[in-house]
């Protein structure tokens, strides 16, 4: 029995430069942050030839090739594996297109299972590359990178996406009373809304290869809030933090019609009159999680509950994806 795990991701400043579209032409720049909520996968030899997968749905089939889910499919043809006599589920805490990275932590997370199977060695940022190979390049997906990388290396990074298709990671210096600060003032609310982040991305993405000027100019700008976001979090200023998240989201809504609606901006504002100082909807929009930073913690954790809101508390995760078990 193989058991791996990957963490889930809110970003921090800079979402949407980490699309090939934009970073191939002009480089990315953002940060993210991992936290302690995973998708976990198990893997182990059966006694039957077929190879069974397990996750919304259950396949049993002769080979790799045969499945329908497209990441397995892909990640066994991109190790030379059939699949052949090995079961293989994923589980998650927090459910799939909830904007907080599920896709790219459960393709990392089988990578990691497999090459251990392999008994392969093989560093974060290969499983990264490997992960983003399988999304973006093998299903074509119009989404970015930093699911994949901030999965794989975990904890507080910042992250240069840059032409051609290279990476720099680099970790956010943070000191020690502010990241317990952060972690202590962040807060996230579930919307109740799910939805699949290729849809929301694929006008940003479809806008950017036609050069759309405004879509471009926003890019730009988001950007720069996020080299600002980097400034905020290594000052300890996050106050600064709190507003840049803000003035993102302000700018975030206007790239695509989809990005927000009636009721998420409702408890936005709600939030906002109700001790946030600043916040935004996590991943690509249309729905997931809205997360605040505020100093005012537990009179924002009664207003929301009261509008019916369910938070997930957490907290950061520095180990990214690991081995969990194995026998």
């Amino acid at each position: 029995m193989i058991i791996t795990r990957s963490p889930l991701r809110i970003s921090l400043g800079g979402g949407g430069t980490d699309l090939p579209s934009y970073y191939e032409e002009h480089g990315g720049f953002l940060i993210a942050a991992a936290i302690d909520k995973y998708v976990y996968i198990t893997l182990h030899k059966t006694f039957v030839e077929d190879l069974i997968v397990k996750y919304s749905k259950l396949e049993r089939v002769e080979h790799a090739g045969l499945l329908e889910h497209p990441i397995v499919r892909e990640a066994c043809a991109l190790l030379q594996m059939d699949g052949r006599s090995l079961e293989i589920t994923s589980m998650a805490d927090i459910p799939a297109g909830s904007g907080l990275g599920s896709s790219g932590s459960f393709t990392t997370a089988l990578l990691k299972a497999l090459h251990t199977y392999k008994k392969n060695i093989v560093r974060p940022a290969e499983i990264a590359a490997q992960a983003c190979q399988i999304e973006l390049e093998k299903l074509g997906e119009p989404i970015g990178k930093q699911d994949q990388y901030i999965a794989a290396v975990g904890g507080v990074t910042s992250f240069h996406f840059l032409p051609g298709g290279k990476v720099e990671v680099i970790p956010v210096e943070l000191a020690e009373e502010t990241l317990f600060n952060l972690q202590d003032n962040l807060l996230l609310f579930f919307t109740g809304y799910t939805r699949s982040a290729s849809k929301i991305l694929q006008e940003q993405n479809d806008r950017t290869k036609s050069v759309d000027k405004a879509m471009v100019e926003n890019l730009h700008f988001v950007k720069e809030l996020g080299v600002q976001s980097k400034e905020a979090l290594e000052t300890g200023n996050l106050r600064e933090l709190a507003r840049l998240m803000d003035v993102h989201w302000q700018r975030k809504k206007e790239r695509s019609g989809g990005m927000s609606n009636a009721q998420i901006n409702d408890w936005y504002d709600f939030a906002m009159a109700n001790g946030a100082l600043g916040g935004k909807l996590i991943g690509a929009g249309g729905g997931g999680f809205l997360m605040f930073y505020s100093e005012q913690t537990t009179r924002l954790r009664r207003a929301m509950r009261g509008q019916g809101l369910r938070e997930v508390r957490f907290r950061f995760d520095f180990e990214g994806t690991k081995l969990v078990a194995q026998d």
